[in-house]
Order: structure tokens, then C-alpha cells, then sequence
């Protein structure tokens, strides 16, 4: 949600998730589900009637028409449940991946309140991108000496996510980026390779060299 609305999707993205998937005991073709749906991440869960699977929309209604498989449930972490990987790492947020934020994402010239309650989320920004010297003090929070209940930004940050929603290290685990780590842009795919096929068949040929946009 992007200030209060879904976020368009761009077009072409395949969003994932990690799902659990039931069957009748029966197993699951791994030849057929990479061949056929692209699937390539999972396998076995807690028995060989269940699998971990990470499915695109598209792949998850094929796979619940398998007449072997009995449920397809999306792995799901419910808002309010605190998860100690997920930024800013602080009890105050009981954020996780499933249910995270809301947050701002800092600009140039933008004055936030600063208390020892948010700290963590601008802790970084204010003390290693923006090389301030910070410190809290019997409560207080003091910048370059001096005790500060606001703080103004000098650069622009980014908030990035990835697709593979379920297994991507984002800004959700690392937070914001500066603008001035960001030193190039990318324009084509120099190399695509496939690792669950064989011989030259490893090499995604129709990605080869094609822009970026």
C-alpha cells in the first residue's frame, strides 16, 4: 500500500509467495513442476504428503487442479506478531513480512519528530548515511551535542522490495536506501541462467541482452 492504495504492479512482474501444499499421498513430478510451471524453489515439508512450494498466482491455480493435491494455503504471518528480523529490529514495531508499517519513506528537506520510541527507524540515517554524531542521554536524544527533538533530512531514500515476495532480503529486513548508494542504472540483461536445467539448455537465451525497463 503506497499512501493508502494498492501499489500498481508492473507489467510482466510475477509476484511469489511461499505456500503449503496438502496432497492425497501421492507425490508431486518435480520434472513436471518445473518443466511445466516453472516451479523451482521448495520441496518436502514436515511429510511426503505436504510440500513448501513458492508459487506465482498463475502456478498456484494450476496446482490446485491436481486431482492429487487436497489444499493450497498461503503461508501467512498475521499483523501484531513482532519479528526480531525485520527493520528497524525494535519491539515498539511488532511488524513482520506478511504486515509491515506503515512507514515514511524520508526526503530531502523533510523534518521529522524524532523520540526514543522511533529512534530506531532513523537511527542509521541520522548516525551512518548523514554522518551525525547521536547519542540518548537519560532520555533525551542528543545530535552533534545538542538535544534534538527533530530531525531534518539531507537526502532523498528509497524503499525497494522484490517480486518473490516470501524470499526476498528487502527493505523490510535492511531498510532505507540513500540516494547516494545508488551508483548506476540497468539497462539490459548481460546474463540469464537457469540452474535447475542442463548442458546449454542453462542459459535463458531469449533473456539474453534485452533491456531492462
Amino acid at each position: 500500500m503506497v499512501n493508502d492504495a494498492p501499489q500498481e504492479e508492473p507489467e510482466g512482474m510475477k509476484k511469489q509467495w511461499h505456500y503449503n501444499v496438502s496432497t492425497k499421498g501421492t507425490g508431486l513430478n518435480p520434472n513436471i513442476l518445473y518443466e511445466k510451471y516453472d516451479i523451482t524453489e521448495g520441496g518436502y515439508g514436515r511429510n511426503k504428503n505436504e510440500y513448501n512450494l513458492t508459487l506465482t498466482n498463475e502456478s498456484r491455480d494450476a496446482i490446485q487442479n491436481f486431482t492429487n493435491v487436497t489444499s493450497v494455503k498461503r503461508q501467512y504471518e498475521k499483523g501484531g506478531i513482532y519479528a526480531d528480523y525485520i527493520f528497524p529490529h525494535d519491539k515498539n514495531f511488532k511488524w513482520n513480512v506478511d504486515n509491515f508499517g506503515p512507514i515514511t519513506v524520508p526526503a530531502a528537506g523533510e523534518t521529522v519528530s524524532i523520540t526514543t520510541e522511533n529512534l530506531s527507524i532513523y537511527k542509521d540515517i541520522i548516525e551512518r548515511y548523514e554522518n551525525n554524531k547521536l547519542e540518548v542521554v537519560a532520555g533525551e536524544i542528543y545530535i552533534n551535542d545538542k538535544v534534538a527533538t527533530t530531525y531534518t533530512f539531507a537526502m532523498d531514500y528509497f524503499w525497494m522490495m522484490g517480486d518473490n515476495r516470501h524470499n526476498s532480503a528487502d527493505s523490510r529486513f535492511w531498510g532505507f536506501v540513500p540516494e547516494n548508494h545508488i551508483v548506476g542504472k540497468a539497462l539490459f540483461v548481460w546474463m540469464s541462467w537457469d540452474k535447475n536445467a542442463k548442458g546449454l539448455k542453462k542459459i535463458r537465451w531469449n533473456r539474453l541482452f534485452s533491456s531492462v525497463k
